[in-house]
């Protein structure tokens, strides 16, 4: 399946970078080394992640060693990444957002 990043994860993924630019850079490296897996193993198994209770038909899917996770939906023959969601942000304003 084909792995497609909607532009409300932009920011999302700025904040990942700049997280592991400034933040945390001894764990640039690894953690990109677990993103690429976990966008391998969603777009090969798009069912993986677990369902996101306040939102129907959304799946979060952890990047292991990572704040961060994947939101995201299977839609046809694509699965769309909603959110790059740093799991320290409150998860109140996931719905909203």
């Amino acid at each position: 399946m084909k792995l497609v990043f909607l532009p409300s994860t932009r920011s999302d993924l700025l904040w990942m970078r700049t997280y592991y630019a400034h933040v945390f850079p001894d764990g640039a490296k690894r953690a990109a080394k677990q993103y690429g897996n976990v966008c391998s193993i969603i777009r090969n198994n798009p069912f993986v992640g677990h369902p996101v209770e306040e939102i129907e038909d959304v799946r979060e899917f952890s990047i292991p060693r990572t704040p961060f996770s994947f939101i995201y939906r299977a839609v046809g023959d694509r699965i769309e990444v909603l959110r790059v969601w740093d799991q320290r942000n409150d998860r109140s304003r996931l719905k909203s957002e």
